[in-house]
This record gives structure tokens, C-alpha cells and sequence, in this order.
């Protein structure tokens, strides 16, 4: 099956777009990446592969190994415009977070929401993790109106994530965790008809992530076709959750 994952140029999380290029690659699956433009080679937030401050808070060591694997791979190097998607083709859509400042390309991209909205229309598997949610939060259900996420469950990057990560930092890399004024937790509750029942802050955890053999720090929601998940420490979980769906719906 094909599954499609939109990038920015540049700055979105390593491991939020590694670890389910790889898993999903390992089940057999076609994963197709799209840009702006077509044939630009997106690279990740680079802070997240050598660390964020003196060393810290980057990515782990298997999916940084994972994302070098990618950056070699064919299917990364030739991407297809947001523009010329006929969202037909696909049969999954995957949207990955970063916070990085170059992430607003992709998050706030008119043209890339209208294609998401297309694409939501067809009911067919959809993932979204951390910031990747704002697309769905933004990209809009011509016949309503409103949000294609008004009337799901959904989880994101939590508040107190995003604000933890900005305190500690900000005294070096200023607005560096910062993407938009809004926090991503906020504007994805805007979105929802009723957020107190349809939003799911999950556990709270800051440290320790998920890996290819741990689920208990993850935390995914699943909404029918859809699942999300609030930041890399997910990754692991959100792509298996997400293949459950693709599997679901192979003819």
C-alpha cells in the first residue's frame, strides 16, 4: 500500500518521520514523501541529531540510525509537489510533527490543507503526531466549514510539553520550542466541538519514550481511521497503531 507524508524543507522531527518510514518500509509498505516542490530533499530539524543543548534532548540513537537510512533511500530524494497530489492514489496519509521555525511552511500551508481535507474525505487511514496535528486542526470540511477534526477524539503535543521544553530552554535558544504564539494543545482544542471530552492529554511524561520493544511510556488515541499521538516517545507505538489501520482496510 502507498502511504503519503508531506515535509517542510526543512526542521521536522527525526524521529517523528524515521521510525515510521522505517517500520512501515519493514511491513512492506510504499511510503511517498511530498514538499513544496517537487523534487526538493527535505532535511530534519538538525538541533535533534546532535542535541538541542550541550548534547541533550535530540533524538535517540535508533531512530537518528533509521533517519540516515532514509536520507539514502530513493523515495526520499524524489519527492512530489503538494500541488500535484491526486490524493486518490494513496492509500494512508501520515503527518509528523517538529517545532523547529521552518515547520511553519508545512503547518501553515493553505494548499497542503486543502489536499489533507481531499484526502480525509476518502475515509481512509490517517496518522498524525505532535505539530502534524495542526494540519488536520486547520485543514477545513468544505461542506461544514469546520475543522476535519471536530468531531474526533485526538490527542497533540500536550501544553505542558511544549511549555516545559520552552522554559528550559528559551535562555539559550530563545523561541526555539515556541512555533506559533498559540500552543499547539490550544489550538487543537479550538477545533474540537466539545474539547473537554474529545481532547486526550494522555499520561504526563517527559522523559522517558517509547521504543521498538517498550510501549509503556507511549500514548496513541484512536478515532476509527484515524490516530494520534503527542510527540517523538510515541513514534514507535503511533506507526504500529497505524499499520493496524492500513491492515484494516487492505483489500
Amino acid at each position: 500500500m502507498r502511504v503519503l507524508m508531506p515535509l517542510p524543507d526543512s526542521d521536522f522531527d527525526v524521529t517523528e518521520v524515521a521510525v515510521p518510514w522505517r517500520i512501515l518500509t519493514d511491513a512492506g509498505h510504499q511510503v511517498v514523501f511530498a514538499t513544496e516542490r517537487a523534487g526538493t530533499v527535505p532535511h530534519a530539524d538538525p538541533r535533534l541529531l546532535t542535541g538541542v543543548l550541550f548534547g541533550q534532548l535530540g533524538a535517540e540513537d535508533e531512530p537518528k540510525q533509521y533517519y540516515r537510512q532514509l536520507t539514502e533511500s530513493p523515495e526520499f530524494r524524489a519527492t512530489v509537489s503538494w500541488s500535484d497530489l491526486e490524493v486518490e492514489e494513496y492509500d494512508g496519509l501520515i503527518l509528523p510533527g517538529g517545532h523547529a521555525p521552518c515547520m511553519r511552511q508545512y503547518l501553515g500551508s493553505g494548499l497542503l490543507q486543502q489536499q489533507v481535507a481531499r484526502f480525509w474525505a476518502l475515509e481512509r487511514p490517517v496518522g498524525a503526531i505532535c505539530h502534524g496535528v495542526l494540519v488536520l486542526a486547520r485543514a477545513n470540511d468544505p461542506s461544514t466549514g469546520r475543522s476535519v477534526l471536530a468531531d474526533r477524539s485526538t490527542t497533540c503535543l500536550p501544553k505542558y510539553m511544549e511549555r516545559t521544553a520552552y522554559f528550559l530552554t528559551a535562555w539559550r535558544l530563545g523561541r526555539y520550542y515556541r512555533t506559533y504564539p498559540a500552543y499547539v494543545e490550544d489550538e487543537v482544542r479550538d477545533a474540537l466541538v466539545h474539547p473537554d471530552s474529545q481532547f486526550r492529554r494522555g499520561p504526563i511524561e517527559l522523559v522517558r519514550r517509547g521504543t521498538a520493544t517498550d510501549d509503556n511510556p507511549a500514548f496513541v488515541v484512536l478515532d476509527g481511521n484515524y490516530v494520534s499521538a503527542r510527540w517523538p516517545g510515541d513514534a514507535y507505538l503511533f506507526a504500529r497503531r497505524y499499520l493496524d489501520l492500513l491492515a484494516a482496510t487492505a483489500p
